[in-house]
Formats: structure tokens, sequence, C-alpha cells
């Protein structure tokens, strides 16, 4: 028994000398870095300022001390700037997404057969049927009930009567159930972005999702095309090579690294960060990277809820949006995912990957009417450029097959 007890007590010492020492590694190459990441972060903001408009405004002070970021900054930036490229959309970003789709798109294209062969006399078996392929990705029963349900109704009610309006009717019909976490409003739903820098964002997910990828592409996308200041968390603790793939991201999006000490604990890293970035005062965004979890441990769940409440104390408007990454291979797996995250840190968006990669896009609209969370992201591949805002009507025109005279504007 003392032999089992020693061997027991080696195995578990075992990865936290590994971990010492990476945590080590990592330490020593963020410093550094830092003083090659100041001089070009300085190159960059004096770049950022000569394209900036020569009129420059005063920034307002609130109460505490802290910068309105409603005004424009002296190198260029401001909320209301980051806020409208984020909503900006071009036909670049459309066919991104409509490439990223296929898979989903094809399965679908068994609508088309269908509708070709509509008649009113065959309504209840045509509808029965496409409700059976919005299943088959991933819909799932509930949401592709109550889609196929309302153009039922149209169809009694004689808006409807022909092929082509039914597949209209369906597209707006999951375009509807899309946009009601933003109130029904079309477009983008917003990141909700502190008037006071910082604006801090809390990244979560299962293992594998693709969050810290993901973290370092929102990054660059707020750094490059808006001009802020992203300082990157290092939440998560326990997963070897974590902070030293933060850091690469921070190095080529020209964000800040958050500094830590070894051995502290995911809570701390992300109080002492908060901190960090308003003593700093010109950080703009705070993005806090998380350990990966299954939803299904309800000890690490607690976990994540002390890290939350760990930012909170920091900063008690904070944080400003809790994102879940959505891993897109894993269909309506997303739904539970999603129930138990919000339940432990409040979820307030999600970022759906992976969806190249999966014929199951349709999960999402299950998870988006039974929650009644916005997303706010997806990732149609692997390229910094292929992580873009989510827009319900170009993501539905991108899954649906259509036809060579159907137009964008039909939506």
């Amino acid at each position: 028994r003392a032999r089992a007890d020693d061997d027991t007590a080696r195995r578990r010492a075992r990865p936290r000398i590994i971990m010492f020492a990476m945590s080590s590694r990592v330490a020593t190459q963020c410093a550094s870095l830092s003083n090659a990441r100041a001089s070009r972060s300085l190159e960059n903001r004096r770049a950022l300022a000569a394209r900036a408009p020569t009129t420059t405004t005063t920034t307002r002070r609130r109460r505490g001390g802290r910068a309105s970021r409603l005004v424009v900054r002296a190198d260029g930036f401001s909320i209301g700037k980051l806020a409208s490229v984020l909503a900006k959309k071009t036909q670049a970003d459309f066919d991104r997404v409509f490439k990223g789709t296929s898979k989903t798109r094809e399965k679908l294209s068994y609508m088309d057969e269908m509708l070709s062969l509509w008649r009113l006399e065959d309504v209840e078996e045509t509808l029965d049927e496409l409700e059976e392929v919005l299943i088959s990705v991933d819909f799932g029963p509930t949401t592709a009930m109550d889609v196929i349900e309302v153009v039922r109704e149209r169809v009694e009610k004689g808006e409807i009567s022909t092929g082509p309006q039914v597949k209209q009717a369906l597209k707006t019909a999951i375009v509807d159930i899309l946009q009601r976490p933003n109130g029904g409003e079309p477009g983008c739903a917003p990141l909700a972005l502190s008037e006071e820098a910082p604006t801090v964002i809390m990244v979560v997910g299962v293992n594998g999702a693709g969050k810290t990828t993901t973290l370092g592409k929102l990054s660059n996308r707020f750094a490059l095309e808006s001009g802020a200041k992203v300082m990157l968390v290092p939440g998560d603790t326990f997963r070897a090579a974590a902070a030293e793939q933060l850091a690469t991201w921070a190095e080529r999006s020209d964000g800040v690294m958050a500094t830590y000490k070894e051995g502290m604990k995911p809570g701390a890293v992300c109080y002492q960060a908060v901190q960090e970035a308003i003593k700093m005062g010109d950080v703009d965004i705070v993005l806090a990277d998380t350990s990966g979890r299954l939803h299904t441990n309800c000890d690490l769940m607690d976990e994540l809820a002390g890290v939350r409440r760990s930012i909170t104390k920091s900063l008690a408007s904070a944080p400003h949006e809790t994102l879940l990454v959505l891993d897109g291979t894993s269909g309506l797996n997303m739904l539970n995912q999603a129930r138990a995250f919000s339940e432990a840190v409040d979820v307030t968006g999600l970022i759906l990957t992976k969806l190249d990669g999966t014929a199951r896009g349709g999960a999402v609209v299950s998870v988006v009417n039974e929650m009644n969370i916005p997303v706010k992201f997806v990732g149609v591949g692997e390229k910094m450029e292929d992580l873009q805002t989510f827009e319900p009507e170009s993501f539905v025109d991108a899954i649906f097959p259509r036809d060579d005279n159907e137009s964008r504007d039909e939506l």
C-alpha cells in the first residue's frame, strides 16, 4: 500500500513539474518580447495617426478618471469606429461564408427537388419531408417543427402557394429566429463595447473548440481594422503551451500580453490583467482566454464561474461580453454546451467555429431558438480573415441552394 501511495504521488506530481517548467519558459519569452512589441506598437500607432483625420477632439473624462472612448483618440481609434468596422459586410465576406457552408448547403439541396413538385393537395406530406431535411442538418426536432409551423400557417392563410414562395418563407422564418436575440433588428448583433476603457471580453468553451485561435483572430481584427489596443490574457493555466500560443497571437496582432507569475490561478491572472489594463490607461479591449472544460464537469464549471467573479471584482461592469466558442462539427451537442455555460457564466454571445468542415450548420439555429443568445462571429476557415461577423441574412442565404435568377435582396 505504501508503494502504491508513492506511485500515485509521483504521477500527480509529474504534470505539475511539467507545467512549472513550461510556465517559466513562457514568462521568460513574454518578457523578452515585450520591448519589441512596444516598439512595433508605437510605429503602427504613428502610422495610424498619420492616416487619421487632421481634426482631433479632446477625450472626455468621466467619474473614476477613465477616458471615454466615444470620441476620437489622437491615433484615430474610437468605439464608434470599432462598432462600424464590425458591422460592415462586403461581398468578399459573403463569399467566404458561402464557401464555408457548402456541406450544409449540399444537404439542403434536396429541398429544391421537393419544392419543384409542390402541389397544394400534397401540402402536409411535403412539409413533413421538409421538416426531415431540416433535422438532417441538425436544426433539431423542436426548431425544425417551429420553422415548418410558420410556413404551414402562411400556406393555410393563402399567403404562399408555389414552391419558390415556400422556400422563401422557410428562409424568412429562420432569419427571424436568428434575429430574435437582437430584438428582431436586421444585421449583425453588436458587441457590448464599454464607453470607458477597457472593454473586457471573456472567451469560454469546451476543449478543442478553438478558443485561443479565435481569440487571436479577434485581436487581429480589433487591432488592424480599427486601431484598437488589445491586451490578451493567458487565463488558460492548465494546457501546456497555451500561453505560448497566445503570446504568438499577441505578436502577430500587435497586441499586449498581460503579465503574470508562474503558479497563479486563472482567476488571479484575469483579475491582475484587468487591473494592469486600467493602470496602463490606453488599452481599449481585454480578451481573456480560459481553460477548455467539459460542460458536464460541475467542479470545472464552478471554477469558471469563479474566474468570472474575479473579473467583476477587478472591474464592476466587466466582463462586458462573455462569448461561448462552439465547434460547428459538434452538432446539437452545442445546445447542451450553451445551456451549461450560460448557467455558469451568463453567456452573452456565441462564436461558431469550423463551420467549413461540417454539414451540421443548422444546429446554431437550434441554439439561438432555444437559448435566445445571439451569434456574434462565425469561423469558416483557418485564415485570419475567415472569422466573420455573423449576419443572419447572409448566413441563411449561404446555407440554402440558390437559383441562378435568385437575388440576395429577395431574402
